[in-house]
């Protein structure tokens, strides 16, 4: 896979898809409003409608619209007749209000120090950061990754996922497949993974680039 090197121009504008500032209504946090998305999710996953269900369950459509927009708080009992009528489990209603967001703080020099396989003497990796299970699907890895005078070079580097790179001190001639990019601080460079990868050339020393990479949990 070719990498490309991206300049940027007055006249270029990148559209995204998603809004990194976006934020949330406060309301989106209270339990309403997760049982309410919970019902309406079960309710389309079984094809029907609101009138449908409302004749199922004898609730008004009125009152289910309000259920599923989490601008009332369904009694236990009208719970469990919407799970009688969704055949779905009581606590399902309660999954997204119930699932754990995690946040990992890393303060300066207290990043884990580990052994990667196929790590070179001299290459010191610390992870910064791990947050295993989580809704997304995506796991993802940021390491700060020091080269000295003792390091030795390798271009082998092969594993699932997306990488990046973002050079903070030194330089180095980075491979990536047939390809070689110099880094500076202040360079990017963002890959598969999946391809023999590894920095080929130090040329300043020492050198420290951040690494995030990002993979399938089931990988």
């Amino acid at each position: 896979m070719a990498i490309h090197k991206v300049e940027a121009s007055p006249e270029m504008i990148i559209r995204l898809n998603q809004n990194p500032h976006a934020t949330r209504e406060t309301r989106e946090k209270v339990l309403e409003v997760a049982i309410g998305r919970e019902v309406r999710a079960h309710r389309k996953q079984k094809g029907i409608t609101v009138a449908e269900l409302s004749m199922q369950t004898d609730l008004s459509i009125g009152m289910l619209s309000k259920i599923e927009n989490g601008n009332t708080s369904p009694s236990l009992t009208t719970l469990q007749t919407l799970s009688n009528a969704l055949s779905v489990p009581l606590t399902s209603f309660f999954r997204q209000f119930e699932e754990r967001r995690e946040a990992v703080h890393t303060k300066a020099g207290e990043g884990m120090e580990i052994e990667r396989e196929g790590t070179r003497a001299g290459h010191q990796y610390n992870l910064l950061g791990h947050i295993g299970s989580n809704s997304s699907g995506v796991i993802v890895e940021p390491y700060l990754i020091t080269l000295t005078e003792k390091s030795d070079t390798f271009e082998a580097f092969q594993h699932p996922g997306i990488e990046t790179i973002y050079m903070l001190e030194g330089e180095v001639e980075y491979r990536h497949g047939g390809e070689t990019f110099v880094l500076k601080p202040g360079d990017t460079l963002f890959f598969d993974a999946d391809a023999p990868h590894g920095p080929e050339k130090l040329i300043k020393l020492p050198a420290k680039y951040l690494s995030v990479i990002s993979y399938p949990q089931n990988s």
